[in-house]
């Protein structure tokens, strides 16, 4: 018996050192969990047998568990290099349809713009999005990045806060009619750039005439013309219409009023886009929002302050060249394009599992799905128990060299030990036949 003893011992010393040499061998792996021999013993008993004189028959390997403890996050520069901190697994899909998660985040995008593990063999899982850069959480797709120009958008709307000076000096516009060519004729102007649908840029210029203590005229062109492309001055010219504002003794607004028509928001309808080449304006077959675009002026005040206008607001914008890719701690893509917009292109999935320990190595720093696992849960990054994401860095190995290095000496000794116990064993056999 005492050699099966030690050759079990000798079985069990040669396992960990092949698990603690494996855990020093991917110290340096991304997103490498160690992982720790875990023994139990051998007792040979009958069923009706009784313990007192029962001795043990050595050691077997009982399982190979592995530390789910979270690794050190480190920068790395990669652009789709990702980190979980926290909970959670990647989730990738193989070319032949099955899954496997990681913890490695070493990703890159293919010739197609699919996101794939550094090896170009699995594609991440995630959620994909709409062409209004919306989320849509349908169940899980390959996540790809669309390199294409963002397309341009047609202004809808114009939003600012300004403040008009109440101490500014009262036009007379019977003696000064307004005139976007004469700067005496009006006490300030603003400038806003706004987006036909084909992308072209065109100024947009309010000129503002203080009328009387409390109201002012605003003027409203495009392209130094009309809206609807008529010249405000000249021969023939078409003078622009003005819109009132009104305002109380405290110098709020209360109402502006265009036409007759008295609302806050200013509405610009029938925009005509142009091109003004060699001082000659031509329609330049562009088409503007149909709805028109909506100038919010809910927010100026008349205060004893200097004039001023915080930056405008607008939702339209110019074509636009894709320039870098940014990854927050939901683990959204958003694309940045050259005209300053950015656009969520899809967003990462992470899988969780009741019972870690469960999974089955797969190799490649990747795990498998098993029935001790239990079935994975997808969602969010930062839903529920779930980890964040954190971008341009890598997960290091969880694996403590120290501590395997000393574990080396224990397998080590314990080998040497058990070799003794049969060395010994051997002695004894040999004294009792040369007793015989």
């Amino acid at each position: 018996m005492s050699f099966n003893t030690g050759l079990s011992g000798l079985h069990a010393a040669n396992k960990q050192m092949d698990v603690t040499g494996n855990n020093i061998a991917n110290v340096a792996t991304t997103g490498f969990k160690s992982s720790r021999a875990e023994f139990a013993d051998i007792y040979a008993a009958s069923k009706l047998g009784t313990g007192q004189n029962s001795i043990g028959n050595g050691v077997n390997l009982a399982t190979v568990s592995q530390q789910f403890t979270q690794g050190d996050v480190n920068g790395s520069g990669g652009i789709l290099d990702m980190a979980i901190q926290g909970s959670g697994f990647f989730v990738q899909k193989g070319s032949d349809g099955s899954l496997a998660y990681t913890r490695s985040g070493a990703f890159r995008a293919d010739k197609d713009g699919y996101i794939t593990n550094n090896t170009g063999t699995s594609r991440l899982q995630g959620y994909a999005a709409d062409a209004d850069g919306k989320i849509i959480k349908r169940g899980l797709t390959d996540l790809q990045l669309n390199l294409s120009n963002l397309p341009p958008k047609a202004s809808t709307k114009v939003d600012s806060t300004s403040n008009l000076n109440a101490s500014e000096r009262v036009i007379d516009q019977a003696a000064k009619p307004f005139n976007p060519t004469d700067t005496s004729t009006f006490t300030t102007q603003y400038s806003t750039t706004l987006y036909d649908a084909q992308g072209n840029a065109h100024p947009m210029v309010q000129y503002l005439v203080k009328t009387d203590g409390n109201k002012w005229n605003a003027y409203t062109l495009i392209d130094g013309r009309n809206p609807d492309g008529s010249a405000p001055t000249g021969t023939p010219s078409t003078p622009p219409v003005p819109s009132t504002l009104t305002f109380d003794g405290a110098g709020r607004l209360t109402s502006v009023v265009t036409a007759g028509v008295s609302d806050k928001i200013l509405t610009i309808t029938g925009w005509v886009p142009g091109t003004v080449t060699g001082g000659v304006w031509k329609a330049n077959g562009a088409t503007a929002n149909p709805t028109g675009i909506a100038i919010n002026i809910a927010n100026t005040t008349q205060y004893n302050s200097a004039t001023y206008r915080n930056p405008p607001f607008t939702d339209g914008y110019a074509t636009g060249q894709i320039t870098g890719l940014k990854i927050d701690g939901n683990g959204v893509l958003f694309a940045t394009f050259s005209n300053q917009q950015s656009k969520a292109v899809g967003q990462i999935s992470l899988a969780s599992f009741n019972n870690e320990q469960g999974l089955q190595p797969g190799g490649g720093t990747t795990w498998r799905e098993t029935f001790a696992s239990g079935q994975p849960g997808y969602d969010a990054p930062q839903t529920g128990t779930l980890g964040s994401i954190k971008a341009n860095a890598l997960e290091n190995s969880n694996v403590n060299l120290t501590n395997e290095l000393v574990d080396l000496i224990k397998a080590q000794s314990n080998y040497q030990a058990n070799a003794k116990t049969i060395s010994t064993e051997s002695t004894i056999l040999k004294t009792l036949i040369q007793m015989s």
